[in-house]
């Protein structure tokens, strides 16, 4: 493992994210307390509780997965996409590193930021309601696996992506649609029994539930089927990640 290929490429993306900061921190911050504020007040006023929890402290966990989500992609898929760009992907390629460590490098970083804004969003929201984290530990590694498989979706969409454009199509037509759809705001066992069996084969409903359920001990799915769905995101993300380094797919043409 070469270990200084995997920092230098870590340490590029995380310095440009440092120069970005209004975009990749304080936008996503700022609109997800817009969200506390406006579906707290609207919302919140006619829905008291969800399953005895406050509603404002319902949809943390939903708000922190909606831009965890979102960024994951975002940061992953431009910081892989630039390089391809500018040509300068080719001199990443021709030098002694190899696909492990390109990834370990792009997505890693990708995935630290998204981190690094979960935590902050977290703290944010204790400002606007109470929090309460029933399961530390396993809200860390729902928080740490969500991030590295959208990370590495990122990635592919990055490799995929043959214009600027098309690096915003399935964040904006897909994955925030889903998230939306996927629990955030409200409980899908809220929903009639017909669209509650229609939301579960929403992927994005077992990362909500997973996440909530470390929060407050309450979940829409069973907290080991949240877990094993999320294992098998990474491990279809890095089957395709696989693929593409082994194809040369859109790197080599």
């Amino acid at each position: 493992m070469n270990i200084e290929a995997v920092r230098a490429i870590y340490m590029f993306e995380m310095a440009r994210a440092r120069r970005t900061v209004t975009q990749t921190i304080v936008s996503p911050v700022i609109s997800t307390s817009l969200y506390f504020v406006v579906f707290g007040a609207a919302i919140g006023s006619r829905i008291q509780s969800v399953g005895g929890i406050g509603y404002g402290s319902f949809i943390v966990p939903g708000l922190v997965m909606l831009s965890l989500l979102a960024q994951s992609i975002s940061n992953a898929s431009f910081g892989i996409y630039f390089p391809r760009f500018t040509g300068t992907i080719y001199e990443v390629l021709s030098a002694p590193v190899s696909p492990l460590e390109i990834v370990l490098g792009y997505a890693g970083a990708a995935a630290s930021k998204s981190i690094i804004l979960g935590i902050i969003i977290l703290a944010t929201a204790g400002i606007f309601v109470p929090l309460h984290v029933e399961h530390p530990v396993w809200m860390l590694a729902f928080l740490v696996l969500t991030a590295a498989t959208f990370s590495l979706f990122g990635f592919i969409i990055g490799i995929w992506a043959d214009g600027f454009e098309k690096l915003q199509i399935v964040p904006l037509l897909i994955v925030t649609p889903l998230t939306f759809l996927g629990g955030s705001f409200y409980s899908i066992n809220m929903l009639p029994p017909p669209w509650r069996t229609v939301a579960l084969f929403n992927p994005v409903v077992y990362l909500i539930s997973g996440f909530r359920w470390s929060f407050y001990g309450m979940a829409d799915v069973n907290v080991a089927v949240s877990l094993g769905m999320t294992a098998v995101f990474l491990a279809l993300a890095l089957l395709i990640v696989a693929w593409i380094f082994r194809t040369g797919y859109r790197l080599k043409a």
